[in-house]
């Protein structure tokens, strides 16, 4: 039998294990060079192509929510890199909840970057808020992966890091998947496990080649692609 000390002892190794396994606590510092990016986004899993929309539905425990994303042909230059600029709106009954500006890039390699996001958040009264905006370079805000250059299982990933506000990770856990949504039957798909340093629990993706993300679940909730239209 494993005594109180033995057994708190044996908790705290397991924590530090873990912790280094996700880079918990480690020093987090990706090498960001200019010259190392490209201008467009062409990974088959996570492609941007300026002037395509999707629409996708959601389902929070019960409630239904319309989500429309929009490649925009802006860009923005984040730490020397020129993003691309992709237009999410979140609506319910018509009415919008959520407005938000994402940032991304693609390095050399195929990997794609997440540099931030400028959101508003449309609460109950018709209150804003933007607290969930963040930049990478400022306040010691820094991007992170959201898709690996190479479409197979691997280590856990940072997608984005600005300490005790935006620490998610990403994990590539399976290949080769069928996924069936609204939009259509989609084979060779991939999927993560993606979840945030900061709250419990986690989430599936499932990202089809040459569309992007097709499909997601968390407890109580559950996102479908209704239909996506090219330019």
């Amino acid at each position: 039998m494993v005594d109180g000390k033995e057994h708190s002892l044996l908790l705290h190794v397991l924590v530090v294990i873990t912790a280094a396994a996700v880079g918990v606590g480690a020093t987090y510092q990706p090498r960001i060079d200019p010259s190392d990016f490209k201008s467009q986004i062409s990974n088959p899993y996570f492609l941007l192509v300026p002037g395509t929309r999707y629409q996708y539905l959601e389902t929070v425990f019960g409630e239904m929510f319309n989500r429309e994303i929009t490649v925009t042909s802006e860009t923005k230059a984040i730490m020397g890199i020129k993003c691309v600029s992709v237009h999410d709106v979140l609506s319910a009954k018509g009415e919008v909840r959520e407005d938000t500006y994402d940032w991304y890039a693609q390095d050399k390699k195929g990997a794609v970057w997440y540099f931030g996001e400028a959101t508003v958040e449309i609460k109950p009264g018709r209150r804003r808020t933007s607290a969930g905006s963040w930049e990478a370079g400022v306040g010691g805000a820094l991007p992170g992966i959201v898709m690996p250059a190479e479409a197979k299982a691997g280590a856990p990933y940072r997608q984005e890091y600005y300490l005790n506000w935006a620490e998610d990770m990403g994990q590539i856990i399976a290949v080769g998947e069928t996924v069936i949504v609204p939009a259509g039957t989609f084979t060779n798909c991939l999927r993560t496990k993606e979840w945030s340093l900061l709250e419990s629990g986690s989430e599936k993706r499932w990202y089809a080649p040459q569309i992007g993300l097709v499909r997601s679940e968390a407890p109580g909730e559950v996102v479908v692609l209704m239909s996506i239209k090219r330019p």
